[in-house]
């Protein structure tokens, strides 16, 4: 399939690996752009935003290189892969260490507190982030990192289990289509697909929700609001099904 109409950039957020998300579309056949530069990522006709480690570490990126109001006012398709799909969203559990910042008790819904609070309530004293560093003890309050905010929800920080330690790592079967047999576009093709997981923090099932896993408990394997997509998986770690999800979202258009 040929997608010569097709100008990718994929955003350089200086926390990314961004070699594993290029060579995926290289596969397909197209070329990326990598940058940071605000009229390059305008410019594009798809955007996908990567992410490794903290989401209050990857904000800091993203708001020294003056990204924040760039990416939410693109109106092209954006693809957010695991902690980019996570900066999406309106913010985020996973500060990081050295970065707490507690969030006002009214400005916390009602709805995310209760699945915050569930979450940390049984969670494992020792649990680790998406970049390997071990929380050692259980948080007494809520505390958040403001995200990009355009999706709707939040990241909450995953329960552990027995025999089911976190992070969450490895293939995972996920759910595309919903009980009134919809689907959205990026999954086209795709009903059972297994995907690849990597991440101790996640978005609860919602409104935005397009995709469902489940791992210890029910959580979003993707969202979406609009031009925003997020997946919280990694397509280009996820062999043949991974690779149909960038071809959609490489047809996807708003």
């Amino acid at each position: 399939m040929s997608f010569e109409h097709v100008n990718l950039v994929i955003v350089n957020t200086r926390v990314a690996n961004l070699a594993s998300v290029d060579f995926a579309f290289r596969r397909l056949g197209i070329t990326p752009t990598i940058s940071a530069d605000p009229a390059v990522i305008k410019a594009a006709s798809h955007v996908v935003l990567p992410g490794v480690g903290t989401a209050g570490a990857a904000m800091r990126s993203l708001e020294s290189l003056g990204l924040v109001p760039v990416l939410q006012a693109l109106t092209q398709p954006v693809l957010g892969i695991c902690l980019g799909m996570q900066m999406l969203t309106e913010r985020s559990a996973e500060v990081g260490k050295g970065s707490l910042i507690a969030a006002q008790t009214a400005e916390i819904t009602a709805a995310a507190e209760a699945q915050s609070a569930a979450a940390i309530t049984k969670a494992a004293a020792a649990t680790t982030t998406s970049d390997g560093e071990v929380i050692t003890s259980t948080p007494t309050s809520l505390s958040y990192v403001n995200c990009i905010g355009v999706i709707p929800g939040s990241i909450e920080r995953m329960q552990a289990a027995a025999n089911m330690p976190l992070p969450h790592m490895g293939w995972n079967e996920t759910s595309t289509v919903n009980e009134q047999g919809e689907q959205h576009p990026i999954f086209k093709g795709l009903a059972q697909p297994w995907f690849y997981y990597v991440h101790s923090f996640a978005a609860p099932i919602g409104s935005s929700t397009i995709a469902t896993c489940e791992y210890s408990m029910p959580f979003s394997a993707a969202i979406a609001h609009n031009n925003f997509i997020g997946v919280q998986f990694h397509p280009e770690r996820s062999g043949v099904d991974g690779a149909r999800v960038l071809q959609n979202f490489l047809e996807f258009s708003c």
